[in-house]
C-alpha cells in the first residue's frame, strides 16, 4: 500500500522530472538552487537548518496551475485531496496587481507538522473570475463560459482513484502507479492547436485570462524549488546568462529575522505551439506563459505582524514615490531597520511571529519558580523558541511574479464594480472548508505552549 504523504512525495517528484524535460531552464534553476543550498550549509552550520531540515528543503517544491471554473476547483481539491492537501487561505489577485490578473487564489497543502515534515508540497491554485465586469463584458463572458463548461481537463478515472486515495488515506501500488500516470499527465502542455483567434481575444484582456481559457487543458505554470540565500541565487543566475525579473518579491534583504516569503523567478519563455487560424490552418507559433519561480521561506507572523508588514509595504512605496531617483531595496532595508524586532526572542516577546515553545535543557535548577509568561521564560532561559516556517503565500507578491512575466499590461475597467469573491465563497464553491493560515500557526504554536505548562508544572494557561 502506498501512503497518501508517498503518493503527494512521488507527484512532486514526477512533476518536477516532467516539467525539468519541459523546460530545461528549471532543471538549471533547481541545481542553481542546490549548490547555493550546499554552500549555505557548510558556511552556517546547524543555523541553515533553522526553518527546516536541509532535506526537507531540498525536496520542497510549490507547484502552480490554473483553472476556468469552481468545478473545475473543485475536481482540483479532490487530487489535492488524494496527497492530503488541503486548501489553505484565500488570495484575491484581482486587487493586488496594477495589470489585469483576473483571478483568485488558494493553496493546497499539507496542515499536519508532521506531514509537512515529510513533505510540505504546496500548489497554488488560481481559478479565472469571469463574472467580474471589470475584465469581461457580457458577451466575452458568455462565450468564455461556454469554452470552458465545454472542456474535460481531468479523466474520471484519475478523480474516481483519488476519491479513493483520499477516504482510505492510501492506495494499492497499481493503483498508485495509475493515479501517479493520469495525475502527472494531467498536467502536461497540451500539443492540441491552440484556436489562435480566441486566444488572442482573452489576451487582450489578459495574459492570463488567455493562459486559462484560450487553450482546452490546463498545465503546470512554474515549479518552485526552495533555496536559503535568494540573492546569492539570483547572481548565480544571471551568471549562466538566465534572464531574471528585475527584482526579488516579498520582504527586504536585512540583517533581521527571515520572515515570511521571498520570491523571484526567471522570465518566462517564449515555447512553440501550434495555432489553428481562423480558416483552419495549423501554423507555428509561440506563447509566454511558463516561468521558473525560487522562493526562501522565513518565518511565519502573527495578524499583528502581518498588518505591521502591510504597513510597511504602504511607507515602502510612499518613499519610493516621494524618491524617484533611490533605490527600492534600500529603502525597504532602512524602514524594516526601524520598525522591524532584529531578534527573533523579540518578535516573540512582542507576538509578531508564531514560534512552538520547548523547555530548555538548561534550564535554572536553583529551586526557582518559573515566570508564568513567555517573555520571562525566554529571558530567563527556561524555555527556547523555534520559528514556525511560513508555509503560504502574499498575494501582492504572487501578483507581482505574475506581472513580471506577462507579455502587457491587458485591459481593465475601473468604472465597473468588482465582482465579490471571498474565502467563504470559495469554500462554498469546492464544497470544503478554506482553512485560515494564521489559525494552523496559532494551533501550533499553542499545543507547544500547553507542553510547556505542563511539563514546568505550572497551574493555569500561560500568559
Amino acid at each position: 500500500m502506498i501512503s497518501q504523504w508517498q503518493l503527494r512525495a512521488a507527484f512532486a517528484a514526477r512533476l518536477s522530472d516532467m516539467y525539468g524535460r519541459e523546460v530545461p531552464a528549471y532543471t538549471t534553476l533547481v541545481d542553481v538552487s542546490r549548490e547555493v543550498n550546499e554552500d549555505v550549509l557548510r558556511a552556517q552550520g546547524a543555523d541553515a537548518e533553522r526553518l527546516g531540515s536541509i532535506s526537507r528543503v531540498t525536496a520542497e517544491r510549490h507547484g502552480a496551475i490554473r483553472v476556468g471554473t469552481p468545478d473545475e476547483l473543485r475536481q482540483v481539491a479532490r487530487i489535492f485531496g488524494a496527497l492530503g492537501m488541503r486548501p489553505v487561505g484565500f488570495y484575491d489577485l484581482r486587487e493586488a496587481a496594477a495589470s489585469a490578473v483576473p483571478v483568485v487564489s488558494t493553496a493546497f497543502r499539507p496542515v499536519d507538522g508532521d506531514e509537512l515534515a515529510r513533505n510540505p508540497f504546496r500548489v497554488f491554485t488560481s481559478m479565472l473570475t469571469p463574472a467580474d465586469p471589470r475584465f469581461f463584458d457580457a458577451d466575452l463572458r458568455s462565450r468564455l463560459e461556454a469554452f470552458l463548461s465545454a472542456r474535460e481537463l481531468f479523466p474520471p478515472e484519475l478523480l474516481a482513484l483519488a476519491d479513493r486515495a483520499e477516504s482510505e488515506r492510501e492506495l494499492l501500488d497499481a493503483d498508485a502507479e495509475r493515479f501517479l500516470q493520469l495525475a502527472v499527465r494531467a498536467f502536461e502542455l497540451s500539443t492540441e492547436p491552440v484556436d489562435k483567434a480566441w486566444y488572442e481575444t482573452l489576451e487582450k484582456v489578459s495574459a492570463v485570462a488567455a493562459d486559462i481559457g484560450g487553450v482546452r487543458s490546463t498545465h503546470i505554470n512554474h515549479l518552485t524549488p526552495r533555496v536559503l540565500d535568494i540573492d546569492e541565487l539570483y547572481r548565480r543566475m544571471t551568471e549562466r546568462g538566465i534572464e531574471m525579473i528585475d527584482t526579488v518579491q516579498g520582504p527586504p534583504n536585512w540583517k533581521g529575522p527571515d520572515l515570511l516569503l521571498r520570491q523571484t523567478s526567471f522570465r518566462a519563455l517564449d515555447e512553440p505551439r501550434a495555432m489553428r487560424t481562423p480558416d483552419g490552418t495549423v501554423i507555428s507559433g509561440a506563447l509566454r506563459v511558463r516561468f521558473g519561480e525560487v522562493e526562501a521561506r522565513g518565518i511565519a507572523v502573527t495578524p499583528d505582524g502581518r498588518a505591521l508588514y502591510d504597513r510597511l509595504l504602504t511607507l515602502v512605496d510612499q518613499e519610493a514615490r516621494s524618491h524617484p531617483g533611490a533605490d527600492r531595496a534600500e529603502l525597504a532595508r532602512t524602514l524594516w531597520s526601524e520598525h522591524v524586532p532584529g531578534t527573533e526572542q523579540e518578535l516573540a516577546a512582542q507576538e509578531l511571529a508564531f514560534f512552538t515553545y520547548h523547555v530548555a535543557p538548561d534550564r535554572p535548577r536553583d529551586g526557582s519558580r518559573p515566570p508564568t509568561d513567555i517573555g520571562g521564560l525566554l529571558a530567563q532561559g527556561w524555555i527556547r523558541a523555534e520559528p514556525i516556517v511560513y508555509e503560504d503565500f502574499l498575494p501582492r507578491s504572487a501578483a507581482g511574479i505574475f506581472q513580471s512575466n506577462l507579455s502587457g499590461e491587458g485591459s481593465r475597467d475601473n468604472d465597473q464594480e468588482g465582482a465579490a469573491y471571498d474565502s467563504e465563497w470559495l469554500s462554498g464553491a469546492i464544497e470544503r472548508e478554506v482553512l485560515d493560515p494564521f489559525a494552523l500557526y496559532e494551533q501550533q504554536q499553542n499545543r507547544s505552549i500547553a507542553h510547556v505548562a505542563e511539563e514546568l508544572e505550572l497551574d493555569g494557561a500561560l500568559g
